[in-house]
């Protein structure tokens, strides 16, 4: 059986984080239909309210519709699912760095709040993510950064630091006023054998298409 990690945060609402094997959609959701979007590491947070012919470009989606299964994939960047029960509307993010720093997940709180959502309702899960003991960055990309984010780099050797995703993710949902936030501690890097990792795969020249899926939806 295909290995489902789920967040006690979320509780009874349908989600799931996938590990390396696909998740059983229908056992997370019945009679469900799953909606994607190209994710394309931009700030850019859509409506969901069918399934698309031709997806958007954007990397997070929201809904108030019951029945739509919204789905992200990643390898490293951070998987972010959303619920505001009282409301009834969910939201997915894909969140790298990129995304993070240009305002993704404060967009897709405010996607959820002209729903109808108050942000200090919502729930968030940070699901499988690089690591801050794998995630090595240079000046380049700590340059990207202001020195009110030092706190999400430690130094590591010379001219480089560790950066920490999940956390500077739960930092930016904060931002946006969600205050109740679930790290699952899972590194995708560090766990081969559970995960697919776009770094390791690079690092040990490996194919790197492999991806996880994680997914949210209100029942029917």
């Amino acid at each position: 059986m295909a290995e489902a990690l789920r967040s006690n945060l979320l509780k009874e609402i349908p989600h799931a984080f996938s590990a390396r094997a696909p998740l059983d959609l229908q056992e997370i959701l019945p009679d469900s239909v799953l909606v994607r979007v190209k994710q394309v590491h931009s700030p850019e947070a859509v409506f969901a309210t069918e399934a698309m012919a031709a997806p958007l470009e954007a990397d997070a989606l929201v809904t108030d519709r019951p029945g739509l299964l919204l789905g992200i994939v990643t390898a490293d960047c951070a998987p972010v699912l959303l619920v505001d029960e009282q409301a009834g509307i969910v939201g997915a993010a894909h969140v790298g760095w990129r995304g993070a720093v240009s305002g993704v997940l404060e967009n897709t709180v405010a996607a959820m709040a002209r729903l109808g959502s108050d942000p200090a309702d919502i729930r968030a899960a940070i699901g499988p993510t690089i690591a801050q003991a794998s995630y090595e960055v240079d000046e380049v990309f700590r340059a990207k950064f202001t020195e009110a984010d030092d706190r999400f780099f430690v130094s590591g050797r010379k001219g480089h630091w560790q950066f920490d995703l999940p956390g500077f993710a739960a930092h930016r949902l904060a931002l946006a006023g969600v205050k109740q936030v679930d790290d699952l501690k899972e590194d995708t890097y560090g766990q081969p054998d559970r995960f697919h990792s776009f770094r390791r795969a690079s690092h040990q020249g490996e194919n790197t298409t492999g991806r996880q899926l994680s997914v949210i939806g209100l029942p029917h």
